[in-house]
């Protein structure tokens, strides 16, 4: 059994707010741990306010698409934005400097088993057990 979620956003954090409790009310109604949706939220939140405010620069006349697939035996959290897209080296983020810039996609990155920047799409993939998962 798989659960998926389609949706093209806003371009705005206020504007989608209702929309991301939504999904997140819906995601918690499916994963039963705690932790998996603690880490599925945070890669969410993450994911959605790279592209709104890096990939799309905050212009609100572009979009955000996101897709998220839930099954027996992984959680997939697609984000793509509107932006030019760049090139992510996990290599080149300073955990020490001040800068929180690279911070959210490290935090992605580490959370899921994998993880691929393709331009301005965004795809960490997390592994599951089915004991989980409802």
């Amino acid at each position: 059994m798989c659960y998926t979620i389609e949706k093209t956003l806003e371009n705005d954090l206020m504007a989608i707010k209702t929309d991301l409790i939504n999904i997140q009310s819906n995601l918690q109604s499916i994963i039963k741990d705690d932790s998996l949706l603690f880490d599925a939220r945070l890669m969410l939140d993450e994911l959605i306010c790279n592209g709104i405010n890096h990939g799309n620069k905050k212009k609100k006349e572009k979009l955000v698409d996101l897709l998220i697939e839930v099954s027996e035996n992984h959680l997939k959290i697609e984000v793509e934005d509107e932006g030019e897209g760049f090139i992510y080296n996990r290599d080149n983020y300073d955990p020490f400097s001040l800068s929180t810039n690279g911070r959210g996609l490290q935090i992605v990155d580490g959370l899921s088993d994998e993880f691929y920047v393709k331009n301005n799409r965004v795809i960490a993939i997390k592994y599951i057990s089915n004991a989980i998962y409802m």
